[in-house]
């Protein structure tokens, strides 16, 4: 009983001007404005909040929003002027990490969106200290194999996603900004994605033009044999890439 009241006491509900709450400028998750944006201020309008956000203080005064993006501009269309928040003393890597975690259980989150945001708390964890092995585990990893699929476990436990999963997004981020959006409209599968992300920006980018002429995506076989090309060093400049047609 003692331990309830003590976390209850932690977890203090506030109610704090929605004019002190700021967003993160380097959040990784995008707002829309779509039918889930709607529904939300559909329900602050009729009910309120029902579920407060979290904060932490800023340096500079007024609260970082670490979980309640939404809320806010919810209780904004709703014409309410504070928002019921909890303030927690976080540092910038839990900050991170907590943010992360609640925003990536979103089911409109893109691809990329989940990339960005696994890489951000990867190097969150790493800065605390924690292993730093992550992304050194590709295909045919050799030592420590289950300590670190248990790293990445970590990374992905509040997305409902697997170690490799978490893996083969954070490779994403290595793609060049033209390939990551075949990835997010559904163009280009992740695994294949995956693969094409070890390719040189120049390798990436002859890629591109050859999608477009051809209006195919490689497959998995094809851009692995891509990939070993391109380790090799034997992939030329001037030599389309080979991808499937549709």
């Amino acid at each position: 009983m003692a331990t309830t009241r003590k976390k209850a006491s932690a977890e203090k509900i506030t109610l704090v001007p929605l004019t002190d709450l700021y967003e993160r400028a380097d959040h990784p998750i995008k707002m829309r404005d779509d039918d889930s944006m709607q529904e939300t201020i559909e329900s602050v309008k009729r009910s309120g909040i029902l579920t407060p956000g979290t904060v932490r203080p800023r340096a500079e005064g007024g609260y970082e929003i670490i979980a309640g993006r939404r809320r806010k501009l919810a209780c904004e269309a709703a014409g309410l002027d504070a928002m019921p928040v909890i303030i927690k003393n976080l540092d910038d890597e839990q900050a991170i990490i907590e943010m992360v975690d609640s925003g990536i259980q979103r089911e409109e989150v893109l691809p990329s969106e989940k990339a960005a945001a696994y890489k951000m708390k990867l190097e969150a964890i790493k800065r605390q200290g924690a292993r730093t092995d992550l992304t050194s585990r590709q295909d045919g990893g050799k030592s420590e194999e289950g300590k670190k699929k248990e790293a990445a476990d970590v990374i992905g436990a509040a997305g409902g996603d697997s170690g490799r999963t978490v893996q083969r997004y954070i490779r994403l981020t290595e793609l060049i900004p033209e390939l990551l959006k075949t990835v997010d409209n559904g163009a280009m599968g992740i695994t294949p994605a995956e693969q094409i992300s070890y390719l040189k920006p120049e390798e990436q980018a002859m890629l591109v033009m050859t999608m477009d002429y051809e209006q195919a995506s490689p497959s998995v076989s094809q851009a692995k044999r891509m990939r070993e090309m391109s380790e090799a060093g034997t992939n030329s400049p001037r030599r389309r890439p080979v991808v499937s047609s549709r």
